[in-house]
């Protein structure tokens, strides 16, 4: 099978061209069981546990043999079946490498007046071992966190302050950094000669009984660690729209590739619709395999293959 490719068919059959422990990262996006019409599927099962045990169950099979050791799946469901899925998951994965259950914000306009409304998606993630690929995002420090810690401004930029002293230094006793410092007898965080060079690097903020707190920079920071609540990723834009119901956004698509594969991995999505999968993983330098039932879905991934 060539990669970076867009194969017509039925994806459990696709899937057996594949060898095995070849696929870094499989993001799947099928149909819930909805029982909705999208005009470009019908979205019914006769059942659940046909649905999830004759439909779903045997293509995970699958995606497990091609995952690589180190690999990463990505099952994306809504609330009303997520649970059903994990069970699953569970079987076929093992219910040691569950590793998140990722919230994805949706958005959208619908109403009910008989129950909340939903408003996101559930991004289930398992592994195929222990060790598996994992990128750390951070994200800039945001109005919410600014707005929780005194952020104070100087020539360099923008910082927040730590302490510089212990506050229970008889629990642990460094006597060799304890000294006079500006007044104040302390065991400090750092030597003396470190404390004089953050001094007149002026990288010491004073309180105003003269005791001193380090300076930490927002541009020399990490950021904001990604949690498993993504609230910052839209659904589709109309410049981003293509004709195709389900279509998610490429965005979503580039945050997952980054955090669970390295460029130049073949990451795969069997069910892919209007082709998102592809598209971020040509934005994000990334190998791809994208199969889906309908021709429709390979017309529309190649009229607009790159956003």
């Amino acid at each position: 099978m060539i990669i970076n490719n867009f194969y017509v068919g039925d994806n459990l059959e696709l899937m057996k061209e594949i060898s095995d422990e070849s696929i870094q990262l499989i993001y799947t996006d099928p149909p819930y069981n909805s029982g909705r019409n999208f005009g470009d599927f019908m979205d019914k099962y006769p059942s659940l546990y046909s649905y999830t045990y004759d439909f779903i169950k045997p293509r995970l099979i699958e995606m497990k043999r091609i995952l690589k050791k180190d690999g990463v799946i990505i099952f994306h469901v809504e609330p009303k079946i997520s649970h059903y899925i994990r069970l699953v998951m569970d079987e076929v994965f093992g219910i040691n490498n569950f590793q998140n259950e990722i919230i994805w914000k949706t958005g959208g306009n619908m109403k009910s007046s008989k129950k909340l409304q939903r408003y996101h998606d559930n991004l289930i993630v398992y592994s195929k071992s222990k060790k598996y690929i994992y990128n750390q995002i951070n994200l800039p420090y945001d109005e919410a966190y600014k707005q929780k810690n005194t952020i104070r401004v100087d020539e360099v930029g923008e910082y927040i302050t730590t302490a510089a002293h212990y506050n229970q230094p008889d629990i642990i006793q460094r006597p060799n950094m304890r000294y006079n410092w500006n007044g104040h007898y302390k065991q400090w965080h750092v030597l003396e000669n470190t404390m004089k060079q953050l001094h007149d690097k002026n990288r010491l903020y004073y309180n105003k009984d003269g005791i001193p707190r380090f300076k930490k920079y927002l541009h020399e920071m990490d950021g904001l660690p990604i949690r498993d609540l993504w609230t910052d990723i839209g659904t589709i834009q109309s410049k981003e729209k293509l004709d195709y119901a389900t279509q998610k956004p490429v965005k979503l698509l580039e945050r997952i590739i980054n955090i669970y594969s390295n460029e130049c991995d073949l990451i795969m999505d069997p069910f892919a619709g209007s082709g998102s999968l592809g598209r971020a993983a040509i934005n994000t330098n990334r190998n791809y395999l994208l199969f889906d039932i309908k021709d429709k879905a390979k017309e529309i991934f190649y009229k607009k293959k790159s956003t």
